[in-house]
C-alpha cells in the first residue's frame, strides 16, 4: 500500500511539474495572477491654454480618441459623432468581436464618466492598459501604441477630457468571453520611467510619432486568429471591418505596386480630407474625417514617413464588382484576394 501511495505521489509531483513548465513556457501566469501594474500616483495635470490646445488636436484629429469613445451616425459618409454625445462610450459596433466590448464614457460625469477617474487611472489607462478598475483593457484600446506617446502629450489628452461637457449616460460593461478574458491579461506592460519628447527633426521622424500614436497599424496590418498582427504584413491591408458601415477591408498603405506607390502628399492630404480618392469614396470606418483635420506640416510627415516602409505585396480592393474572395496572405476574404 505504501509503495502505491508513493508512487501515486510522484506521478502526481511530476504531473504538477509539467503543467507549470507548461504554463511558464507557454501563456504564463499572468492570465492567472492579473496583470502587470504599477501602484497610482498622485500626480494632476495643470490645465493650460497650450495643454488644451494641443490635447484637442490629439484627440480630435490624431489618436483620435473619439472614433471610439463616442457614438456615430455610421450610415453618413463623415460618420459624424450623435448631437451633445460626445465622449459619451459606445458598445463596438465591429462584428467578429470576442464578446461584449465597449469603450466607456469619457466624459467628466462623476456617476456615469470619468469624473471621479484620476489624472494617473486615466493616463495609465492611456498608455498602460489597465482601466481605472485595475482590470486589463481589451487590446482593441490601443495602448501598445499609445505608449510611445510623450509624458506632455498625454498630460494634454488628460487636461482635453477634462474639458467635455459631461455627459449622463452608463455604458455597460465590458464581457470578454473566456479564454479570451484572461489571456489579454499578459498585454499590459507598466511605464516605469518618462516618456521623453518625440525626435522630430525629420518630416519622416515626425510622420513615424503620428503615425504611432495615430494607430495606423492597428487598422492598416492583418491579423492571425488570435488578434496578433501577421509578421512581414506591416501596414499592408487586409484586416476586415465588418458593422454598420459594411463590410470593408483596410487598404495597403506600403510603396509596393499593390500599395499606394502612386500617391503623392497633395493626393494624400486630398484623401484625408474630402474622404475620396478622385471618384472612388472611403468607406467612414476609417477615420478621414478626423485626420483630415490635421495641419499641412503633419500630413505631410505622415506621408513621408509612409514612403518609407516595406514594400509588402498584397493587392486588396473594397471594389463592389470585386467579391470577396480567400487571400493566402492574410487569411482573409476581401477583394483581389485570390489574386494573392
Amino acid at each position: 500500500m505504501k509503495k502505491i501511495v508513493k508512487v501515486l505521489f510522484g506521478s502526481l509531483v511530476t504531473l504538477v511539474a509539467v503543467l507549470v513548465a507548461g504554463v511558464s513556457f507557454t501563456i504564463g501566469w499572468r492570465p492567472f495572477v492579473g496583470p502587470r501594474t504599477r501602484p497610482l500616483t498622485t500626480r494632476r495635470y495643470t490645465p493650460t491654454p497650450e495643454r488644451l490646445a494641443r490635447g484637442t488636436y490629439l484627440v480630435e484629429h490624431v489618436t483620435p480618441c473619439m472614433e471610439c469613445h463616442s457614438p456615430h451616425r455610421w450610415s453618413e459618409h463623415d460618420a459624424p459623432v450623435e448631437s451633445s454625445m460626445l465622449g459619451a462610450g459606445q458598445e463596438m459596433p465591429l462584428k467578429g468581436l470576442p464578446g461584449r466590448v465597449v469603450a466607456p464614457n469619457l466624459s467628466p460625469d462623476p456617476e456615469t464618466g470619468a469624473g471621479n477617474w484620476t489624472d494617473d487611472q486615466i493616463a495609465r489607462a492611456i498608455r498602460e492598459g489597465i482601466g481605472h478598475d485595475g482590470r486589463a483593457l481589451f487590446p482593441m484600446m490601443p495602448y501598445q501604441r499609445f505608449r510611445s506617446m510623450s509624458d506632455e502629450d498625454v498630460a494634454s489628452i488628460v487636461v482635453y477630457l477634462r474639458s467635455l461637457a459631461p455627459v449622463r449616460r452608463q455604458q455597460p460593461a465590458t464581457e470578454i468571453v473566456v479564454p479570451v478574458r484572461y489571456l489579454i491579461r499578459s498585454m499590459p506592460e507598466p511605464l516605469r520611467a518618462p516618456v521623453p519628447a518625440p525626435d522630430l527633426s525629420t518630416p519622416a521622424k515626425r510622420g513615424a510619432y503620428l503615425v504611432t500614436i495615430g494607430a495606423c497599424g492597428e487598422c492598416h496590418t492583418p491579423q492571425d486568429d488570435h488578434g496578433q498582427p501577421l509578421r512581414g504584413m506591416e501596414f499592408s491591408g487586409g484586416l476586415i471591418f465588418d458593422g454598420p458601415w459594411g463590410r470593408v477591408a483596410s487598404a495597403n498603405l506600403t510603396p509596393d505596386p499593390s500599395g499606394i506607390p502612386y500617391y503623392d502628399v497633395a493626393l494624400f492630404k486630398e484623401v484625408l480630407r474630402t474622404g475620396f480618392v478622385k471618384a472612388r469614396r472611403v468607406n467612414q470606418v476609417m477615420p478621414w474625417h478626423a485626420f483630415g483635420g490635421m495641419t499641412d506640416e503633419d500630413l505631410a510627415a505622415i506621408f513621408a514617413h509612409l514612403t518609407t516602409l516595406a514594400p509588402v505585396v498584397h493587392r486588396v480592393t473594397n471594389d463592389e464588382h470585386e467579391p470577396p474572395t480567400f487571400c493566402r496572405l492574410c487569411r482573409q476574404r476581401h477583394g483581389y484576394g485570390n489574386r494573392n
